[in-house]
């Protein structure tokens, strides 16, 4: 079984009517079949998520999750801590179809500079659009359950730690 090391972030922003939280739509993917009453359809549903990426060699996981953010979302952010590592499996739907046991480390990360969604036309091939979403509602927008986790983790972190 492969293994891949991946980082990303929890970009945050204070506004004044709260935290804001960067986030990611990948290209449409295949349709997603909808049944309604009068029988079943095609929907491209899009699919919200957290700026992420694999770790380069020699590269450290930090170092990474500030890159993949750069490059996926087009602004630069600082550290305020660590969230949580998140472990799971998956199977490749591209290429030789093999298991792959995959890590990703999530940091709470804040805000520094950069306009949202500019970003290289090379990237957009992974990334449709980059946009901020409300924080307190980002456990109900992302896609997957892990980085619902680190959406709600990094609420409870803002709101216990009043100096971030």
């Amino acid at each position: 079984m492969l293994r891949e090391i991946s980082a990303g972030g929890v970009v945050v922003r204070k506004q004044v009517d709260g935290w804001w939280m960067a986030a990611i739509e990948p290209p449409p993917g295949p349709s997603t079949q909808v049944a309604n009453k009068k029988g079943s359809r095609s929907l491209k549903k899009p699919v919200l998520c957290l700026p992420k990426g694999l770790v380069d060699n020699g590269e450290k996981a930090l170092d990474a999750a500030l890159r993949e953010v750069r490059e996926e979302t087009g602004i630069a952010a600082s550290l305020i801590t660590k969230l949580a590592d998140i472990k799971y499996m998956y199977v490749r739907s591209w290429g030789d179809g093999e298991r792959v046991f995959k890590i990703v480390s999530f940091y709470l990360l804040r805000y520094e500079s950069g306009q949202i969604n500019s970003i290289s036309d090379e990237m957009r091939i992974e990334v449709a659009c980059a946009k901020w979403v409300k924080l307190e509602d980002a456990p109900k927008l992302l896609a997957y359950r892990g980085e619902k986790q680190m959406a709600k983790a990094a609420l409870e972190y803002l709101s216990s730690h009043a100096e971030a």
